[in-house]
């Protein structure tokens, strides 16, 4: 069952984020039309292992309830009022508790995808996603999984461009840690750099190797020989 915007009785302490030891996801949704709001919290409704807490209808509730609820994972729209979807996450992941951030909004050119993921973002779909990927990736998000929509991934591959199989070393470093199996957060400890950084080189590999997951990307590096034998 949803809360309102709002979250708790006022004064209630914020509880834990134990979802995901408990086997349920703790999600808030921010967005600030109401009905898109209402259609997106029908559709996690129905999920045995996720619940959402809380809603707003704008950036700077998103960030209050992330602050006061400490989801496992925030979705949230990209343009909203008051503060926007990047603004937002920027502020979310810097709370304590890794509360995640999956943007989910129509918007797929270049500079926003960009935007949101240096903002922190650890997911990027698109509002057509159908509802199986929607659900699919909030549960792989929750877990520290990057995830794309596969139209977004195609247009960072047209981003790229000529550019596509030139992966940089720090790109390589990644993909090598996460052939080993290490999450993001582990990947970003053994490298001396944050999660966030991580992320980025993760989603710029995708756009240059035309895929848009980890399992995917770590296959076509070994495939075309990117990551030597390390």
């Amino acid at each position: 069952m949803s809360t309102a915007a709002s979250g708790l009785p006022a004064g209630a302490p914020a509880p834990p984020s134990t979802g995901l030891a408990a086997g349920v996801v703790r999600v808030v949704v921010a967005d600030d039309h109401p009905v898109v709001r209402a259609g997106i919290v029908g559709m996690l409704g129905v999920e045995p292992d996720i619940e959402v807490v809380g809603e707003a209808e704008d950036g700077r509730q998103a960030v209050d309830l992330a602050r006061e609820l400490v989801p496992d994972v925030v979705v949230t729209d990209l343009r909203m009022p008051v503060l926007d979807g990047v603004g937002a996450t920027r502020e979310i992941v810097a709370l304590p508790g890794r509360t995640r951030v999956v943007v989910l909004t129509t918007y797929e050119t270049d500079g926003e995808i960009l935007r949101a993921v240096e903002a922190g973002a650890t997911g990027y779909l698109l509002k057509d996603t159908p509802r199986a990927e929607l659900v699919a990736g909030i549960r792989d998000a929750a877990r520290g999984q990057t995830v794309l929509t596969p139209s977004v991934a195609t247009r960072l591959v047209s981003q790229v461009g000529s550019r596509a199989e030139r992966l940089t070393p720090r790109e390589v470093e990644v993909l090598r840690a996460v052939a080993r199996g290490l999450s993001n957060a582990a990947v970003g400890q053994e490298l001396f750099i944050s999660e966030t950084t991580v992320k980025t080189h993760l989603i710029r590999a995708f756009g240059k190797l035309g895929v848009n997951d980890r399992t995917h990307a770590v296959t076509v590096a070994m495939e075309r020989g990117l990551l030597g034998t390390a």
